[in-house]
């Protein structure tokens, strides 16, 4: 009885097609693009999670949520928020 290991990318692969996964893979992407691209602006700028935090009247806790696409409550005005309290714009597209 010789199981053959699938790799992450055949696994992957066969539960991308179902539909229901695949939506939802594709949401957990976007935060966690989110995430990793207000912690670049973050490090950029210099700032530690504290220093954020407090520009913007929110916990470290919560900028460390964000940061890891753990944080369910964002809304434009949260994205505004980190905008200001990093010295950047708010761009927001829709694309086809």
């Amino acid at each position: 009885m010789n199981k053959k290991l699938l790799t992450i990318d055949e696994v992957l692969r066969k539960e991308l097609k179902d539909k229901d996964f695949k939506k939802y893979f594709a949401e957990e992407g976007k935060k966690l693009q989110i995430g990793f691209k207000i912690a670049q602006i973050r490090i950029k700028r210099g700032l530690t999670q504290k220093q954020l935090a407090k520009k913007i009247h929110t916990s470290q806790t919560a900028i460390a949520r964000i940061e890891r696409g753990e944080y369910l409550g964002y809304s434009l005005k949260t994205l505004e928020k980190v905008a200001a309290g990093t010295g950047t714009r708010l761009d927001i597209q829709f694309k086809t």
